[in-house]
């Protein structure tokens, strides 16, 4: 890495350059992202919105290293993503990044305490310790109740809730949550957005795809993309985050 690209990522957690991802050839050809740049530090819950097509989805799968750019760096605590070996980028994601997937994406044979603890147990932590850990997770979203059953025994919201203690569990840096109130009512989803909020506290990053302004008011900062292309950013009044972050507080209890 250049003197000027250390200075470029000190501090940050999630780094996009001049990103952008492309599909297809020629006439059926679709920019996806468009020289997408964004960085997100420790501390900081970012919100991501626009039209359907814009490419919230594929910023959070190119951020997450589950998709790769076709130009442009993408770097999780500076480590460029595209030039990991499949290996190296495997231990990152587990042991830095938490997704929360609109499908879930629970393995259905391992109960939810199962689902929540395999990316630990993966990364050499003990059984033991690994329940532990995502029984704490479990707890913090709400479910730690349905710990021992599988997915197809809870409801959508249920399941949703043990897919957001799983990107949870751990000392995960980055968080990155695709519409992850989608299944649940408006005071779970309320209390899962002050679980995010309150991990931002703790000094993890997130990033979160949203269609409600409601739900971008818990974030620092509000992204908006049009046709892939970042086309604006709104910094929340600090006052108002105080405010959700104080609510969220309060139903916990």
């Amino acid at each position: 890495m250049t003197a000027t690209e250390i200075r470029d990522t000190e501090g940050a957690v999630l780094r996009l350059r001049g990103v952008s991802r492309v599909h297809g050839q020629g006439a059926t050809q679709v920019h996806a992202l468009r020289e997408v740049d964004l960085t997100v530090r420790p501390g900081e819950f970012v919100a991501v919105m626009g039209p359907s097509g814009s490419g919230k989805s594929t910023l959070l799968t190119l951020a997450g290293g589950l998709d790769t750019a076709s130009s442009g760096q993408v770097r999780v605590e500076g480590q460029d993503l595209g030039k990991l070996s499949r290996t190296a980028l495997s231990a990152v994601r587990r042991r830095a990044i938490g997704y929360v997937f609109q499908d879930y994406n629970l393995i259905p044979a391992l109960t939810a305490a199962e689902n929540v603890s395999l990316p630990r147990e993966l990364d050499g932590v003990t059984s033991r310790r690994a329940r532990a850990e995502a029984l704490t997770a479990l707890a913090e979203t709400g479910v730690a109740e349905y710990a021992d059953r599988f997915p197809d025994q809870l409801s959508g919201g249920q399941q949703q809730r043990v897919a957001i203690a799983r990107a949870l569990v751990g000392e995960r840096r980055l968080v990155l949550a695709d519409e992850p109130t989608g299944a649940l009512d408006t005071a779970t989803g309320e209390t899962v957005l002050a679980v995010l909020r309150a991990r931002c506290d703790a000094g993890a990053a997130a990033v979160m795809v949203t269609h409600e302004p409601a739900h971008a008011q818990w974030a620092d900062r509000v992204v908006l993309l049009t046709d892939g292309q970042v086309v604006e950013e709104r910094q929340r009044p600090a006052d108002l985050r105080g405010r959700h972050a104080a609510a969220g507080t309060d139903e916990s209890r």
